[in-house]
């Protein structure tokens, strides 16, 4: 009995020991963590810098952008600029404590100096539990750190030091988001919140309308007002093809052989009068005349989709071309939809969509759809290149599909992953 409690005890001794061990990496390793993330957050400000506003700093007068994209930059510059200011407090309280000095941290110091120089920055620091306001821009004396003591690497201590705190993560990041509601400035944070997401939202909306809109009302105006009356004038010869394709003469036949057949029918049911084989002639021929001038509509219809639908490709592309900025916000609010939807939600949609486009009967939807733009563009339904592309493009749609749930799904929600495999079973 003593021998095992004796056991028991050393083992919660060694296991204490090295829980202590881990507190005190995590703790000598705080001002280099915090630093490098400080610098992290400056580096990303630095890119979008280069990459948005001509090496500039990120204002409406560096570079001329509507208003909603500067509302967009705005909220990610100050949420990098918040991440900056409470890194560098929490290095700039942890230095005093430990020596740290290198000249990485010294490189990544002064980036962040470029950094925080453009912005100023109301810092909200915390001294003997009183709040400082200042408006001045974060300023790190360098000479102080250069002069302490070496210490390693930035890197090393990173690679080496487990990140473990006193209290697991969650109870930390509830503490800080209580810590924050109870700032002067958390109205008015929430309110710049909220206008950015509103107008996040106005400039998704606006621009996935004009998406759909733009396309579909310019194929219509060049359709009925440009190409349809050019080439009525080029097929406006009484000479040229009436069908454009061997379907559209098949149809005209059988609808022709309908016509003679009613007619043969009522006679037999005396609902017609005896007509000589002269008269039947001329009525089988007036129809045909009709049938055909209907059929020369819809083959110039057809040709005049063709060159309408390209027209309202390129007007498609013109828009994609002339709204990069709305595109990002348009990613970033259908990111936060998805994401915002619950386990249950995903599946569903998922499942939804894969069974729609690539399930069971998929095949006999794709089969309509394709014969229908055939038809549209007045080209004939070949049911060889049909059988072809629904053997082979769902089969590709589906590859890809299950590549995404395998290669993000699972790393994003795996709960979702979960959710998905139950329902699907």
């Amino acid at each position: 009995m003593k021998d095992s409690f004796g056991k028991t005890a050393k083992l919660l001794q060694q296991k204490l020991k090295e829980y202590l061990r881990s507190l005190n990496h995590w703790f000598v390793s705080t001002p280099e963590r915090a630093l490098l993330e400080a610098y992290q957050a400056a580096q990303r400000i630095k890119n979008i810098e280069i990459e948005h506003f001509d090496s500039k700093k990120i204002s409406s007068e560096s570079v001329k952008y509507t208003e909603n994209v500067m509302s967009f930059w705005q909220g990610y510059l100050d949420k990098n600029l918040t991440i900056i200011k409470i890194r560098l407090t929490e290095f700039q309280l942890s230095r005093p404590i430990i020596s740290i000095s290198n000249s990485i941290l010294l490189e990544n110091l002064k980036v962040i100096d470029e950094v925080v120089e453009k912005y100023t920055i109301k810092n909200e620091l915390f001294n003997n539990n009183e709040l400082v306001s200042t408006s001045q821009p974060l300023q790190i004396n360098l000479s102080k750190i250069s002069k302490q003591p070496d210490s390693s690497n930035i890197n090393d201590i990173n690679a080496t030091s487990p990140k473990v705190g006193l209290f697991p993560s969650s109870i930390a990041r509830t503490v800080n988001k209580i810590k924050a509601d109870f700032t002067p400035r958390a109205e008015e944070e929430f309110i710049r919140k909220h206008r950015i997401s509103i107008n996040r939202t106005r400039t998704s909306v606006r621009f996935l309308i004009t998406l759909i809109v733009v396309p579909l009302l310019t194929q219509y105006l060049s359709k009925e007002f440009l190409v349809t009356s050019i080439v009525e004038k080029v097929r406006g010869d009484s000479n040229t093809q009436t069908f454009i394709n061997y379907d559209m003469e098949k149809e005209a036949l059988h609808e022709l052989h309908n016509f003679e057949q009613k007619m043969r029918f009522e006679y037999l049911l005396n609902q017609a009068p005896s007509l000589s084989s002269e008269v039947t002639k001329e009525k089988i021929k007036d129809k045909a005349i009709e049938i055909a001038n209907d059929f020369r509509v819809k083959s110039d219809s057809a040709i005049s989709n063709v060159f309408a639908d390209l027209i309202s490709l390129i007007s498609f592309s013109v828009v994609i071309a002339i709204s990069k900025r709305e595109i990002v916000i348009v990613k970033s609010f259908i990111d936060n939809i998805v994401y915002g939807l619950s386990d249950s939600a995903k599946a569903f949609l998922i499942i939804l969509f894969t069974d729609i486009f690539v399930g069971f009967h998929s095949p006999h939807g794709w089969e309509i759809i394709l014969e229908k733009f055939a038809e549209h563009l007045g080209v004939s339904a070949s049911t060889n290149i049909i059988f072809l592309f629904i053997a082979t493009f769902p089969v590709i749609l589906d590859t890809i599909f299950k590549y995404w749930i395998f290669r993000y799904l699972s790393r994003l929600s795996p709960s979702a992953l979960a959710t998905l495999k139950e329902m699907d079973e």
